[in-house]
């Protein structure tokens, strides 16, 4: 290779994110975060204000969060931050323990040392961040924790049934991990999953993977069907 190749190798910029995709990520976190939440209206206008871009930008990233679930268009209110029924809970937990469970049981099968620190780093962040009661921090590092747990399985089409699922998923664990009891039981269920997999344990990884989900679905199962008790009542 010459010189001028050579430069132009290492110079070359082969992706550049599109305005729409950067707002869709913006959007995404503060869906995420809770700072936008569930059933608030998306106004057009307000969001141009926030991110300082022009409505057709606003509006592609919001047809982009809508095919991931994350927004929803109601007829006569616009776009809002979906919410999710029981229902809709119910299968989601139910996808999510067989895709995951495979996800577990390949990486122990794998038992890649660098899936296994980056598990374990994810997991040390978590706690710490549980310690100091600094939940955002935890809902990052828990977000951690399952993209090195499913990246790690290296099967590329888990991953992408899986991403829109934790998207989804996500919506219901900022409320989930305000509850001490779910905290500790959590953090349990997790150190369990990652002690497999270091271990290399394929049917314990699967286990302890389906053992930590069907545990969530029923703390979120439980939450949601108190709040649509609660706005049945209103």
């Amino acid at each position: 290779m010459d010189k001028r190749a050579e430069l132009q190798s290492t110079l070359r910029i082969e992706d550049v994110p599109t305005v729409r995709s950067m707002v869709a990520q913006k959007l995404r976190e503060a869906i995420m975060s809770g700072t936008l939440k569930p059933g608030q209206r998306l106004i057009e206008r307000e969001l141009c204000e926030m991110t300082g871009v022009s409505r057709p930008s606003i509006r592609e990233a919001l047809r982009a969060l809508e095919a991931d679930g994350l927004v929803n268009t109601v007829p006569h209110r616009g776009p809002v931050v979906s919410t999710i029924s029981l229902e809709e809970a119910k299968q989601l937990y139910a996808a999510r323990a067989v895709l995951e469970g495979f996800a577990g049981r390949e990486c122990a099968r794998l038992h890649d040392p660098a899936v296994v620190r980056r598990i374990g780093d994810a997991l040390t962040k978590l706690k710490a961040a549980f310690a100091a009661g600094d939940l955002m921090t935890a809902l990052e590092a828990k977000t951690e924790f399952y993209a090195a747990l499913i990246g790690g399985c290296q099967n590329s089409f888990i991953e992408r049934m899986l991403r829109p699922l934790h998207d989804r998923i996500t919506l219901l664990r900022i409320t989930s991990m305000s509850q001490p009891k779910r905290i500790n039981k959590s953090l349990r269920e997790v150190t369990a999953i990652w002690r497999a997999i270091q271990n290399g344990d394929p049917d314990l990884a699967e286990k302890c993977c389906v053992d930590h989900i069907n545990a969530a679905a029923v703390a979120a199962l439980s939450m949601i069907a108190s709040n649509e008790k609660a706005a049945a009542n209103e």
